[in-house]
């Protein structure tokens, strides 16, 4: 009779424990897909800074942001945690990748962060680019009005 308790005790056991990797497993696949936390975690970092637009990479694991008035953000999936920075305006370095549907990105400071990120299409690496460029603007330029229509309706 014990016999068939331990080999019920460990059936359990083991079940539980191929569970809990499938769940962490799942976990680490999904990285920063979702916005919705991709959002609270970088507001969480910087709530002062007004989120206009979020692009993930294609494995999820970096999403580049774009702010209310011209600069750019970036997190990262740290595994444990997540890295949030706001790029200070001429501190990056963005070069295509070779697929065209990525950018090779030197973070000037933070060079550990540097490497190449590839999104799920070149159209969603040129925004991106687009953004990072954008973010060279030191200061928006007060003559524009504050609502483009031509850019609004684009997206």
């Amino acid at each position: 009779m014990s016999i068939i308790v331990w080999g019920v005790i460990f059936a359990i056991v083991i079940f539980i424990a191929f569970i809990s990797t499938r769940m962490a497993a799942q976990n680490k696949e999904d990285g920063l897909h979702d916005t919705g936390l991709a959002i609270i975690e970088f507001n969480r970092a910087f709530p002062n800074e007004a989120i206009r637009q979020l692009q993930a990479t294609a494995n999820g694991q970096a999403v580049f942001v774009r702010l209310h008035d011209n600069k750019a953000g970036y997190m990262r999936n740290m595994q444990r945690h997540y890295s949030c920075h706001v790029i200070e305006p001429g501190r990056v370095r963005v070069l295509s990748s070779e697929t065209g549907r990525g950018l090779s990105i030197e973070f000037l400071d933070a060079p550990h962060q540097s490497g190449t990120f590839e999104f799920a299409s070149a159209r969603e690496a040129s925004e991106v680019s687009l953004w990072l460029l954008g973010n060279y603007v030191a200061e928006p330029d007060k003559a524009l009005p504050p609502h483009n229509s031509t850019i609004a309706n684009r997206h």
